[in-house]
């Protein structure tokens, strides 16, 4: 949709960056007037204070005629691109890089690393470094009482814009690497919301459908009792007859429907309606799969394992069958499902007997959009996005995961351990 196509440039908030620039002219402000006024230093005054007015003005223009709450990346640069240039007039007239406020021209740079484009950081980063540049070697002195003490050798003052280009460099590749990662993982977070909202409306129509189920039972057996006389009294004419037959043919369909929407017609379906086990959760969890895939699931457990009923949670089914389908996507023939339970702790193992998990990203599991250098598979290859709910559902019903290669098979192994005083309290 165009909306997630667009939206992703259209992160920039006005009202934060509104609030910050008003905060660095009241600063820049504060500074010019009351080194001239109450310190009497000599500079030139009047074109500091038209150029806080050239950010004023910029101001002014995104409260009163920009009315979006959203700076795209374009308008973004534009403004950002006006505030280093303003700070950096500011410096040139008083000091340029010996201007103990020259720390502040890295500020408009770092602030969008995080916000917006590589490219726009990238062009706003080369900005700032010439004009670093060009402040150290073209700029007015100092104010007077400022500068008759101020004594460096040149070894000196060449580190003051080496230093702040480094600073710059470090702090934009640092922000931009966790700004890109905090929005990858905000939006696997919101598509695994997603998932989980679909699967509460379809616990829901479960629900609605067992309830339609027993609802429509008597008025359907009454139509096809009915059916059933009229078959008798029209019997020998034909034309009726095929009319009868239709009848208790879409009848008979009826049927056939609702019990494929209710789990179990016949009975209560424990599965949506009941706490259960966790024994029985896989159970049903590997029929599921047993009836779309041709590869053998043994699942293996203690005769006497905890048969105490957990909290219905679609959370941990969710997260038990992502785990179960990466296995069933990348086994060559079987599924290895262990589960092993007594009064302290419940584990639930999960092996394959594929190729494992890559050794590049083995360390990163869970981590979303993941990709791997050496698949083998590229068919098969996803994002990480399932591993990344499934282990985010469960880790928040407070199961500790573990991911690796299997020490026993080739393929890929996953350990889920729970407390029980915490397991049965969810």
């Amino acid at each position: 949709m165009r909306f997630f196509e667009t939206s992703k440039y259209h992160s920039f908030k006005k009202s934060t960056y509104l609030a910050l620039r008003w905060i660095g002219i009241l600063g820049q402000l504060i500074a010019v007037n009351f080194v001239y006024l109450f310190l009497n230093s000599e500079f030139d005054f009047v074109t500091s204070n038209l150029v806080i007015l050239l950010g004023i003005l910029s101001n002014l223009y995104l409260v009163l005629i920009h009315k979006k709450t959203q700076l795209s990346d374009r308008s973004a640069f534009i403004f950002l691109l006006i505030d280093i240039l303003q700070l950096g007039i500011l410096l040139y007239l008083s000091g340029g890089i010996t201007n103990p406020f020259v720390i502040f021209i890295l500020i408009p740079s770092v602030f969008s690393s995080s916000n917006l484009s590589f490219k726009t950081n990238t062009m706003l980063v080369i900005l700032t470094v010439i004009i670093i540049i060009l402040l150290t070697f073209y700029y007015e002195d100092l104010p007077i009482n400022l500068n008759s003490d101020f004594h460096n050798n040149h070894f000196y003052y060449y580190s003051i814009p080496t230093s702040l280009i480094i600073a710059l460099v470090f702090l934009n590749y640092f922000a931009m690497t966790f700004g890109t990662q905090s929005r990858l993982r905000k939006e696997a977070l919101g598509k695994m919301e997603e998932v989980m909202a679909k699967e509460h409306e379809l616990l829901s129509l479960g629900g609605q459908a067992a309830a339609a189920a027993h609802s429509l039972g008597t008025p359907l057996s009454t139509i096809t009792i009915i059916t059933h006389d009229l078959m008798k009294q029209f019997k020998g004419q034909k034309d009726l007859e095929k009319d009868v037959e239709l009848l208790n043919s879409q009848v008979e369909r009826c049927n056939k429907i609702l019990k494929r929407l209710t789990l179990n017609p016949e009975e209560e379906d424990e599965f949506i309606d009941k706490d259960i086990c966790i024994r029985d959760y896989l159970n049903e969890i590997i029929s599921s799969f047993k009836e779309i895939s041709k590869k053998d699931f043994i699942f293996n457990f203690d005769q006497d394992s905890n048969p105490k009923k957990i909290t219905k949670s679609i959370e941990i089914v969710y997260g038990l069958r992502n785990f179960i389908g990466n296995a069933n996507k990348y086994a060559e023939n079987t599924i290895f499902i262990n589960l092993k339970s007594d009064s302290e702790n419940t584990e639930i193992t999960v092996e394959d007997d594929g190729t494992g998990y890559p050794k590049d990203i083995l360390s990163k599991i869970g981590e979303p959009y993941l990709k791997s250098n050496y698949s083998n598979n590229k068919s098969k290859e996803g994002l990480g996005l399932g591993m990344f709910i499934g282990k985010t559902l469960l880790e928040k019903n407070f199961a500790l995961i573990n991911c690796r290669n299997s020490k026993t098979r080739n393929g890929a192994e996953v350990i889920i351990k729970w407390k029980n005083k915490e397991l049965f309290n969810i």
